[in-house]
């Protein structure tokens, strides 16, 4: 399937992602995720409305491996450097967006949100957050460095993100997920 076959599809309650041409059912989250996803809302929606566009869910247009590739991160944010921010059309984010956050479902894996990340940095997204609500982490992945992996009372500062301070149990905190 093509990219422009994919985005003509009629909207549903259920999400896809297109990957390598194939259409992928995204997992309907339970509850700690999003509970995670809203506790993120809340602590970056001020922060990113002044710089950004910050939505849950909105797919995003790439390449993957030269086939077109259409994830849809669990939050994405687009600087207005990167996308205008007079940009109001009603569809996938048409740029890589500056960061995004996937939060590990059950079914999921590190090592699988791990190798999305690094497909998610090859097609120009410059930061992901992967956050896993079971350990209570944040790794973060860059290009050309190394993931950090951040938890308890750890500060996640970022030169991309200026003025942006999470703290990484503040996350599951909110979410109701205090160890």
């Amino acid at each position: 399937m093509t990219v422009q076959d994919f985005l003509a599809m009629p909207e549903s309650n259920d999400r896809y992602e297109l990957i390598e041409g194939e259409i992928i059912p995204k997992v309907s989250p339970k509850r700690f995720h999003a509970g995670v996803q809203k506790s993120l809302i809340k602590l970056v929606d001020d922060w990113a409305s002044e710089r950004g566009h910050f939505y849950p869910e909105w797919a995003v247009v790439l390449k993957r491996r030269d086939r077109d590739w259409v994830p849809v991160p669990d939050l994405t944010y687009v600087s207005f450097e990167r996308l205008a921010a007079d940009w109001l059309e009603d569809a996938p984010c048409p740029v890589p967006a500056d960061w995004v956050i996937e939060i590990i479902s059950p079914d999921q894996t590190f090592g699988g949100m791990a190798a999305k990340a690094s497909d998610y940095l090859t097609a120009g997204i410059l930061r992901v957050w992967v956050l896993d609500s079971q350990a209570q982490t944040i790794t973060v992945f860059a290009p050309d460095s190394a993931p950090l992996t951040y938890q308890g009372d750890n500060m996640i500062a970022d030169s991309l993100l200026p003025g942006l301070e999470l703290q990484v149990n503040k996350v599951f905190e909110r979410a109701g997920l205090s160890k």
